[in-house]
């Protein structure tokens, strides 16, 4: 299990402000409601806030009572003004590889939507498959690119 002294246990939250804090524990609710909505997800032990914005995008790591399937005892999960989606937990990970390795996968759904491809060969998006949320979907991933990815590097390069 990777290491999390330096993320937020739930519901031990505290943004910048009252309103951010309020806003990244809605998060927080959200990634809980989001991986117990997913047939396969065993019981929780516990939820961390590893980075987020309040009303933005959020990364917490998951931790599971069990393994999932026999392999996985922790996962990411990014939930905000984007799409839901896990992610499995890389050694050596931290907020920003899983962010960049979330934009990827939003990526590829994007690219299928815009050919017409098929979308069982790529993460479940759960938007309707328009060029229109495609389009919006893109935005919101070059701002994590452009500007909250780079964030959390400069960030993690000080600790």
């Amino acid at each position: 299990m990777m290491s999390k002294q330096h993320y937020k246990k739930v519901p031990d939250i505290i943004g910048d402000d009252d309103a951010d804090t309020a806003k990244l524990r809605e998060l927080a609710i959200a990634a809980e409601g989001y991986i117990q909505s997913l047939s396969w997800c065993p019981p929780i032990k516990d939820i961390y806030l590893a980075y987020g914005v309040g009303g933005i995008v959020a990364v917490f790591i998951v931790e599971f009572l069990q393994r999932i399937q026999g392999y996985d005892e922790e996962l990411w999960v990014v939930v905000g003004d984007v799409p839901g989606a896990y992610l499995v937990v890389e050694p050596m990970d931290d907020e920003a590889q899983a962010l960049k390795r979330y934009c990827e996968l939003m990526d590829q759904w994007i690219t299928a939507v815009r050919n017409a491809d098929d979308l069982s060969k790529v993460f479940p998006v759960s938007a309707e498959p328009t060029v229109k949320h495609a389009d919006m979907l893109r935005s919101r991933i070059e701002l994590l690119r452009s500007a909250l990815i780079p964030r959390i590097e400069r960030r993690t390069e000080r600790t």
